[in-house]
């Protein structure tokens, strides 16, 4: 029986209940005061991510959401901040409000991110991410194949899709990490691959994926997606910087923060790569219990957009953006500072040597480049994935992602020029 088969067979199965021992903790919350100093958040979010990882979270009974829900109101206060985010992101399906964040537990991974004095930041968690793809493919791997007509049957990859998958995992992490070899794909590799301390924040790491189904391939989907929203927070926060440097009237360290945020955009095209190995039957098998959340809503990557330059009037009110009603407001204030803005109000006040502004352009035509680059690859997976299917939030998917081809970060820079140097602008040899 193949995936696709497969899949449509467990969808039909009705789902048993909570196993027992998740039964038996929710009914300990539920049952317990307010303030009980033997109730721990990070226990009952484990039992519950493995009743989700059994059945899936778009399966999980009615009654069992309600019980969380009150578990939540009642003990997932202030005081218990992780638990307050990972139960908003698991009811986020039962409430009516599931998105990309909530599917992919972002805020859960931003407390993660943020916890004080330990907090990895983006580019670090990405890398945890992925090193938890390899530990994951491993280990499911070694472990016993379930029965080909089980309805929780995983159905795993074969050996050469696992073998490329894993050493796509290991380029990403190799980044970020002096690790094992890409070549080394053994268990006692992946356990050198880094991973969060046990801290407070640290010990919430493993409860991150909450697959709405059952399908092997949906862990990786998930932590690829995670990755690429920690790349694009640290790309962002590049862009702040060289807004930042070009206030202070600093051409060259506003260069190399843009040439930072552009040698980004490899890591960015690596998850593609890594995404690449899913089969396209099992993306099609989980997709259908994932309407409503979309890679269209990534706020981390609109608000990369948006710091580089405005985004057109089309465009802000283009679904793209109203799928982001947050970075959309933040583009909208008056305030709002982007690159442009920064560049072109530095070029008035001040005199550099043709050199120097030379070396800005250069950096800024180097990442126009590399993300239309990004674009193109994006789109290529698509097509493979998608083929002529409606993306998964309905949007047009393929077509949608042709037509943002035609757009620039720095577009309003166009036809510029500086007398200085007597070169047209990143953005008009496109």
């Amino acid at each position: 029986m193949n995936s696709e088969c497969r899949a449509h067979q467990c969808a039909d199965q009705p789902r048993v209940g909570p196993c027992a021992l998740t039964f038996e903790e929710v009914e300990r919350w539920a049952a317990a005061g307010q303030v009980d100093g033997d109730l721990d958040g990070i226990h009952l979010a484990r039992v519950i991510t493995e009743e989700v990882r059994r059945a899936g979270k778009h399966f999980l009974p009615q009654p069992f959401l309600l019980q969380l829900s009150e578990i939540r109101r009642r003990h997932a206060t202030g005081r218990r901040p992780f638990l307050r985010a990972f139960l908003d992101c698991l009811l986020d399906k039962h409430e009516e409000r599931y998105w990309n964040r909530t599917y992919l537990s972002l805020p859960l991974l931003e407390l993660i991110s943020d916890e004080p004095g330990h907090g990895p930041g983006p580019n670090r968690l990405a890398t945890w991410l992925i090193s938890d793809v390899v530990r994951f493919e491993m280990q499911s791997a070694a472990a016993p194949q379930e029965p080909a007509d089980s309805a929780s049957e995983r159905d795993r990859p074969g050996a050469v899709t696992l073998r490329r998958r894993l050493r796509h995992a290991l380029r990403f992490v190799a980044h970020d990490h002096d690790g094992p070899d890409v070549e080394d794909l053994s268990p006692r590799a992946a356990e050198l691959l880094p991973r969060p301390a046990a801290t407070e924040a640290g010990r919430w790491f493993e409860v991150t994926v909450q697959p709405v189904y059952v399908l092997h391939d949906e862990y990786f989907f998930m932590r690829a997606l995670q990755a690429h929203e920690m790349v694009f927070t640290a790309i962002a926060q590049d862009m702040r910087a060289a807004i930042a440097a070009l206030r202070d009237g600093c051409l060259e360290p506003a260069a190399m923060c843009v040439d930072r945020a552009a040698a980004s955009f490899e890591r960015a095209s690596a998850l593609f790569r890594l995404v690449a190995t899913m089969r396209p039957a099992h993306f099609h098998g989980f997709r259908e219990f994932t309407q409503g959340a979309s890679a269209i809503q990534s706020e981390q990557y609109k608000r990369f957009e948006i710091l580089c330059g405005l985004p057109h009037a089309g465009r802000l009110g283009s679904e793209a953006f109203t799928s982001v009603p947050a970075v959309r407001a933040e583009a909208q204030e008056a305030d709002h500072d982007t690159v442009t803005h920064a560049y072109l109000d530095l070029r008035r006040r001040a005199r550099f040597s043709w050199t120097d502004w030379n070396l800005f352009h250069t950096a800024l035509g180097g990442l126009e480049e590399r993300h239309q680059r990004w674009k193109s690859t994006h789109r290529s997976l698509a097509t493979r994935m998608l083929g002529s299917a409606r993306g998964s939030g309905d949007t047009e998917g393929v077509p949608y992602l042709t037509q943002c081809l035609d757009n620039r970060l720095f577009g309003r820079l166009g036809g510029q020029r500086d007398p200085r140097c007597g070169q047209a602008e990143p953005g008009t040899s496109h």
